[in-house]
C-alpha cells in the first residue's frame, strides 16, 4: 500500500508540473534529451567519488531526479523514453540517498530510498534496482542493523542481472561479506569475498555496464570492502593486508575512497600496537576529508582516541594532538 501511495503521489507531482498554467505546448521527448541527463548523472558520481557525503551533492542530485521526473509529462514520448526517464530519476535519487548514507544522514537517506525504489520499479531497470537495494544494506550495516542489511543486500543479489553479470553477483557477494563482518561471522565472511573473488574473475570486462558501477567497482573496492570486515572482526593483520592492497590499486579519482582506506589502515596498525606507524598514516589523510567528510571525521576522532588510550605516554599522542588541531583551525 505504501508503495502504490508513493508512486501514485510521484505520478500526480509529475502531472501537476506539467499542467501548470502557462507551459509550452508539449514537445517530442527523445533519448536526446536521457543522455542530457546521463551527462547530469556522470557529473555527480564523479563529485561524490571526489568529495563524498556532501549535502550539496545530495541536493543536486535531489533536484536532477525531479527534472528527469517533470520530463514526464512535458511531452510525448516513447516507451523506452519514459522507461529511461524513470530510470534516470531513480539513478539521480540513488546518489542523493548515498550521498546521505555517506554523510550519516540516515533518516534523509531512507526518505530518498523509498523514493528510488518506487521510481525504480517504473523504469523496471535492474541495475538501478540493484543499485538502490544494495545501498541499502550498505546503509543498515552501518547503523549496526545487520539483518536488515542482510535483508536488503538478498533483494538485490537476487536480482536476475547477478546472474546474468558476475561483476554484480561480485558486488553483492562482497557488500554480504562485509556485512558478515560486521554481523562477527567469520565463516560467512571468509565465503563470501572467496566468493566475490572468484565471481569477478569470471566477469567479461567488455561487457555494457552502467557508469556508476565503472566508476568504482574493482579490485580495489573489493579489497575496501574485505578491510572493512575484517577490522569489524578484530583480525588487524589481514584487515591491513587488504589495506595496502587497495590502496596501490584505487584509481586517482576515488580522493574518497582514499581517505577512508587510509584511516581504517591507521585503526587497524594501531591496533597491532604500532602507534608511531599508524600516527604517520592517519596524518596523511587530507584535511579537507578530515574535516568535511562525516565518516572519516568520525573515524580519525574515534582513532585519536583510542591512541591516547592504548599509548597515552607515547609521543604520538603529542604529534596526533598538534597534527588534528591544524585540522580543527581549517575547518
Amino acid at each position: 500500500m505504501k508503495r502504490r501511495t508513493l508512486v501514485g503521489g510521484i505520478a500526480a507531482a509529475a502531472a501537476a508540473a506539467a499542467a501548470a498554467p502557462g507551459t509550452a505546448s508539449p514537445r517530442r521527448i527523445g533519448m536526446s534529451d536521457v543522455d542530457r541527463l546521463n551527462k547530469r548523472f556522470a557529473e555527480i558520481i564523479a563529485s561524490d567519488h571526489r568529495h563524498g557525503g556532501q549535502l550539496g551533492i545530495e541536493q543536486r542530485a535531489a533536484a536532477l531526479a525531479d527534472e528527469a521526473l517533470n520530463l514526464q509529462n512535458a511531452g510525448s514520448a516513447s516507451q523506452r523514453v519514459r522507461s529511461s526517464l524513470y530510470a534516470s530519476a531513480a539513478a539521480f535519487r540513488s546518489s542523493a540517498m548515498w550521498a546521505a548514507i555517506d554523510g550519516r544522514r540516515y533518516d534523509i537517506a531512507k526518505a530518498h530510498m523509498r523514493e528510488a525504489q518506487a521510481l525504480a520499479e517504473m523504469s523496471g531497470d535492474q541495475a538501478i534496482k540493484f543499485r538502490i537495494w544494495s545501498h541499502a544494506g550498505t546503509m543498515y550495516r552501518h547503523m549496526g542493523r545487520p539483518a536488515d542489511a542482510f535483508a536488503a543486500n538478498d533483494v538485490a543479489r537476487n536480482l536476475h542481472l547477478t546472474r546474468r553479470d558476475p561483476l554484480f553477483a561480485s558486488l553483492g557477494l562482497a557488500r554480504q561479506g562485509a556485512i558478515h563482518g560486521a554481523a562477527q561471522d567469520r565463516t560467512g565472511t571468509r565465503r563470501a569475498f572467496e566468493q566475490a573473488q572468484d565471481a569477478m574473475l569470471r566477469a567479461d570486462p567488455a561487457d555494457y555496464r552502467p557508469v556508476w558501477m565503472l566508476a568504482f567497482y574493482d579490485q580495489a573496492e573489493l579489497d575496501s570492502l574485505a578491510l572493512s570486515a575484517h577490522l569489524a572482526l578484530g583480525d588487524y593483520s589481514t584487515a591491513e593486508y587488504h589495506a595496502h592492497r587497495c590502496l596501490s590499486a584505487l584509481r586517482p579519482h576515488m580522493v574518497r575512497s582514499r581517505a577512508i582506506t587510509t584511516t581504517r589502515l591507521a585503526h587497524a596498525q594501531l591496533a597491532q600496537g604500532a602507534p608511531e606507524a599508524a600516527t604517520a598514516t592517519a596524518m596523511k589523510v587530507p584535511t579537507d576529508a578530515a574535516t568535511q567528510h562525516a565518516r572519516v571525521t568520525r573515524m580519525l576522532q574515534e582513532f585519536g582516541a583510542a591512541l591516547r588510550a592504548t599509548a597515552p605516554d607515547s609521543s604520538s599522542v603529542q604529534t596526533w594532538t598538534e597534527h588534528a588541531a591544524t585540522w580543527r583551525m581549517a575547518a
